[in-house]
């Protein structure tokens, strides 16, 4: 038995799930995680949290999340109540979510191609069609430009990551502001990587008033360091978010994920602190990259996506027989690394000098 042998949507035919490669090998850079662990005193007060939730598993979780979703408006700030946050298994399941009830057959979404892998196949998979506009030479988007290509694709769904992934690339205010304005539909403004950006960045959040049609996606995944716990979020206006209740499943967010999450969010100032030491290793990786003749790109993230390189799937293979995974993604003669510890850090650069040298 295969795929071919059964009757499996048609538009899903010759597709490939989302994956990167997961192995054991000591120092994995290679999917954008928080390396770091979560601090003892912290991970001990959400232990404690879900062993009271572990007391109650007999009844369903609260449906509407009301105590977490209070808890991301305080940690969002800028004015947003928890009647603007919605929470679900990871980013991916809010923006599937929107999709669902706001793309499907018939209906399109776009993105500025590269960008999140994710993005096409959760649009293909509520039915409906990817359509990919273009960056420019360094990946970056021009305001006027982003304009002119959404009001011409006319979409249901606009995807703006911010910073990119995978190219680590920053996105102006303004580019949100003149897409939203071409846009008649949703406009997603993916902030996954926002707690990584510089200090001038300016969050999307600011242009929430006024803008119904306009959503800004978070997760915990990253600077929080609490992938494993699959926990993301957006904000919108209130009437955006009745629209995801139309959608989600019943009881979504499991009591132990909710205890854990609001746990999470009362440390979040002890959660963050590794922030800055990923900044310094991602702007190390950088510098080292360029000194090593490789041309590493502008970011705003917790990965660098470097140039230059020859031959990617051999320099990613010689990384992997030195114990370290990297991410190849596609894009020829480039490849994409985490910033990880200073130890993690300083494994892959030697090991790509040593690649270098021979």
């Amino acid at each position: 038995m295969t795929l071919d042998d059964l009757p499996l949507r048609d538009d899903l035919r010759g597709q490939q799930p989302y994956g990167a490669p997961q192995a054991p090998l000591p120092i994995a850079l290679n999917v954008n995680e928080n390396t770091h662990p979560i601090p003892p005193a912290v991970a001990d007060d959400i232990a404690e949290s879900v062993a009271k939730a572990i007391s109650g598993l007999n009844r369903y979780p609260d449906r509407e999340f009301t105590e977490l979703r209070e808890a991301f408006a305080d940690y969002l700030g800028h004015g947003v109540t928890p009647e603007q946050v919605w929470a679900a298994n990871g980013s991916n399941e809010v923006l599937q979510h929107v999709l669902q009830a706001f793309a499907g057959p018939g209906r399109t979404a776009f993105g500025f191609a590269p960008t999140y892998s994710m993005y096409s196949l959760l649009t293909r998979g509520v039915g409906s069609e990817w359509v990919a506009g273009t960056r420019g030479p360094r990946f970056e988007i021009d305001s006027a430009d982003a304009a002119e290509q959404v009001r011409e694709a006319d979409p249901d769904v606009v995807f703006l990551c911010a910073p990119n992934n995978p190219t680590g690339t920053p996105l102006s205010l303004e580019v949100i502001e003149r897409v939203y304005e071409a846009s008649r539909g949703i406009v997603i403004v993916d902030e996954a990587y926002f707690e990584f950006a510089s200090d001038e960045a300016e969050t999307a959040l600011t242009l929430l008033p006024g803008r119904e049609r306009l959503v800004v996606s978070r997760t915990m995944s990253k600077a929080f360091a609490f992938a494993g716990a699959r926990v993301g979020y957006l904000a919108a206006d209130p009437a955006l978010v009745d629209a995801l209740r139309l959608v989600r499943l019943p009881y979504h967010l499991s009591a132990i994920t909710q205890a854990a999450a609001i746990a999470a969010l009362r440390h979040s100032d002890e959660m963050l602190r590794t922030v800055d030491e990923i900044v310094g290793q991602r702007e190390r990786i950088s510098a080292t990259l360029e000194a090593l003749g490789y041309d590493p790109y502008p970011s705003g993230s917790n990965f660098v996506l470097f140039g230059g390189v020859d031959e990617p799937h051999e320099t990613w293979r010689r990384l992997y027989e030195r114990g370290v995974l990297v991410r190849d993604i596609g894009i020829p003669g480039h490849l994409r690394v985490s910033a990880g510890t200073e130890d993690e850090t300083t494994a892959f650069l030697d090991a790509l000098a040593s690649i270098r040298d021979e």
